[in-house]
């Protein structure tokens, strides 16, 4: 049975959302400037997170400070 439309977008959301986090760990770990990506992009990336922000919904969290630091 073929995956339906509805499927993929689910999957494209999610993957957008992983790309988020990963641009936004690539800029906290001082890899990537926001900057570097097109005005378009940079735009798109502040739109979201604002969106995300004001809706409560929080990022992945991919680097969780504990008692032992910092660790994946």
């Amino acid at each position: 049975m073929a995956p339906s439309n509805g499927e993929f977008q689910r999957l494209d959301a999610e993957f957008v959302r992983v790309l988020e986090d990963v641009i936004e760990t690539l800029v906290a770990r001082n890899l990537l400037t926001i900057t570097d990506l097109p005005e378009d992009a940079q735009a798109k990336l502040f739109a979201r997170k604002s969106f995300r922000e004001r809706s409560g919904r929080n990022s992945l969290n991919l680097f969780v400070e504990t008692d032992y630091g910092d660790v994946i």
